[in-house]
């Protein structure tokens, strides 16, 4: 699973990205700061099942506080989009190229108003966030029509004449953009398109099946980006009654890589996605300043900086994954000794059979059953599993 940051350039892309990666990337004030895109890990919040079993986790892999287990997930930033991508306009196609492997989209939109449609700066509230919602699905679109419209006459043709399935060849031709063969055919259905007959299909018809395709391969949260700055709140209001299929957050990633630095320096004690922070280290007039008005503008009035519900969001909402820890009845640790060391992220309605070939393909030839941890009982290989289960494999190998 691949999330993807995107959005036109100087609207705050690669200070999300490092506020949520803390990785090491050029931020700068003017568009195409970054050329080739970042890439680093974000972590999503779990509620962790050491409080269950009344014992302390060691994860391999991302960390544990106070009980919320935070597990990787792979991030990629790629530079700012503008009107016209598509088309090529500002390196474009490159960049939309970069986004091919990502599951879901965190769309970060400067809500104050305060950089144009080429990314440049411009006076606070002077321009109109919601455009650019609207440029960055007509650019999605347009790419994704490109795509299937490569050859599409004469493709139609040879389909229509010897025959040949037309969900498995636009499957195979659109499988780059995550797309698979069971989206085709749903969208094909929904659209009412005569499946017997592509040549008579318009161009209306194949950008509508560009748009279907892009929301069920690409589905995306708005990032409302610069929340603290003047108009900010007012404009987000707004764009969530024009937009109310979005997930909308309010956001201020520049306060929450604020709060990360601080708090790897030891000055402050937090962690990511709530809503207040616990000073622990002496701080300059400066830092304490800046850390009431996080508090007082930020996190009092929208319960977080919004980076971390972000993330959150697009995997466990729009993706609609699950946590589960993989552990045993009779013991949670593993070889090494560390309790509970995993945590996997699955699809929702995954099986206790999908769990074990996740785990390893061997444990899934030779499944033999499973255990709930929590309750002690058996499961089959069909029971689908719950968010925060821990399961136990029991296989003949």
């Amino acid at each position: 699973m691949i999330i993807g940051i995107v959005g036109k350039a100087n609207v705050g892309k690669s200070t999300f990205f490092k506020a949520l990666t803390l990785a090491e990337v050029l931020i700068a004030n003017y568009p195409f700061a970054t050329i080739d895109p970042n890439k680093g890990f974000g972590h999503v919040r779990v509620p962790c099942a050491e409080k269950e079993f009344g014992v302390k986790c060691n994860p391999r892999f991302g960390y544990c506080l106070n009980g919320i287990r935070f597990v990787p997930v792979e991030v990629i930033d790629v530079a700012g989009l503008v009107p016209g991508a598509h088309e090529g306009k500002g390196m474009g196609n490159k960049f939309l190229d970069d986004l091919r492997q990502a599951h879901a989209l965190i769309h970060i939109v400067d809500t104050a108003g305060s950089t144009n449609e080429k990314g440049e700066p411009v006076s606070v509230g002077s321009y109109d966030p919601a455009f650019d919602i609207k440029f960055l699905e007509v650019e999605l679109d347009m790419w994704y029509l490109s795509i299937l419209q490569k050859g599409w006459s004469k493709l139609a043709r040879q389909m229509q004449q010897e025959k040949k399935e037309i969900v498995k060849i636009l499957g195979k031709q659109l499988s780059g953009l995550n797309v698979t063969e069971e989206m085709v055919d749903s969208v094909i259905k929904k659209l009412e398109l005569n499946i017997s007959k592509p040549v008579e299909w318009t161009e209306e018809d194949l950008l509508r099946m560009s748009q279907e395709l892009r929301k069920r391969t690409k589905p995306m949260i708005i990032a409302a980006n610069k929340i603290d700055l003047p108009g900010a709140h007012e404009n987000f209001e707004r764009i969530c009654k024009e937009f109310p299929d979005y997930i909308i957050i309010p956001c201020s990633a520049e306060s929450e890589l604020a709060l990360k630095e601080a708090a790897k320096k030891k000055l402050i004690s937090y962690i990511p996605g709530q809503k207040s922070f616990e000073i622990t280290g002496k701080l300059s007039e400066k830092q304490e300043k800046a850390l009431k008005f996080i508090q007082e503008k930020i996190l009092n009035k929208y319960t977080s900086t919004g980076v971390q519900n972000a993330i959150d969001d697009a995997v466990f909402k729009l993706l609609q994954y699950i946590a589960v820890f993989p552990g045993g009845v009779n013991k949670l640790s593993d070889s090494k000794g560390n309790i509970l060391p995993d945590c996997f992220l699955i699809p929702s309605k995954s099986t206790a059979l999908d769990f074990a070939y996740r785990l390893h393909s061997d444990f899934g030839d030779n499944f033999i059953r499973a255990i709930d941890v929590k309750t002690k009982r058996t499961i089959g290989r069909d029971h689908v599993l719950k968010h925060c289960d821990v399961i136990e494999i029991i296989s003949g190998k």
